[in-house]
């Protein structure tokens, strides 16, 4: 069992870590991880590039990974607190793009701006306690290669995108989208399918 595996098994050991970890009352990494322990611990590729204003609350106790030549544009946040977040190859995520983990995106994937990607869930259940500080549910996120996400979309968590399927702009995602297919509305609705036999994108 590693160290990791040791601390999050052990109720006060955790709960001393997180205080090492993050400053009371905030979800942001203190300084010192920031600087001197993510460097070390995340992967980042060859000529990925991070804009200064985006903010990257990513955490030593889960993974995150930038691929080779992919680029984290201004205002964006990256959160890997409740899971981890894995960004391929020439990967772009837009500005004012959201992405809280568990998800997994592929390569060759174009993200614009102000996408919403969670793979978090707050509880509601019980109606005595806020939902803020109810326990949380957390199902990965699945974006196969080659996929477009238009600007102000929402993928919920546990949704798989295939393989080259377009998400039109505003559309909330809460169930999976084929691959070759392009997916608009709320919720969103495959509306194209690409023919392989004809090879044209044919309207459902």
């Amino acid at each position: 069992m590693s160290i990791i595996d040791k601390i999050k098994s052990n109720p006060k050991l955790k709960t001393l870590a997180l205080k090492m970890l993050i400053p009371s009352n905030d979800n942001r990494p203190r300084l010192w991880v920031r600087l001197l322990l993510n460097p070390f611990k995340h992967k980042k590729g060859k000529n990925s590039i991070v804009r200064f204003s985006s903010r990257l609350d990513v955490f030593p106790f889960n993974k995150f990974s930038l691929g080779i030549s992919s680029v984290i544009e201004d205002f964006a946040t990256i959160n890997n607190g409740v899971g981890d977040v894995l960004i391929g190859d020439r990967t772009i995520i837009g500005m004012g793009c959201v992405i809280i983990g568990p998800v997994i995106i592929g390569n060759d994937i174009m993200l614009a701006q102000n996408i919403v990607i969670s793979g978090l869930n707050h509880g509601y259940e019980d109606i005595n306690i806020s939902p803020s500080v109810q326990k949380v549910s957390c199902k990965e996120i699945n974006i196969a290669d080659d996929v477009w996400i238009g600007a102000n979309s929402v993928i919920t968590a546990g949704v798989s995108l295939g393989k080259h399927c377009i998400i039109g702009a505003g559309s909330v995602v809460t169930k999976d989208v084929p691959a070759f297919s392009i997916a608009v509305g709320n919720p969103a609705k495959v509306i194209k399918r690409y023919n392989g036999t004809s090879m044209i994108w044919e309207k459902v």
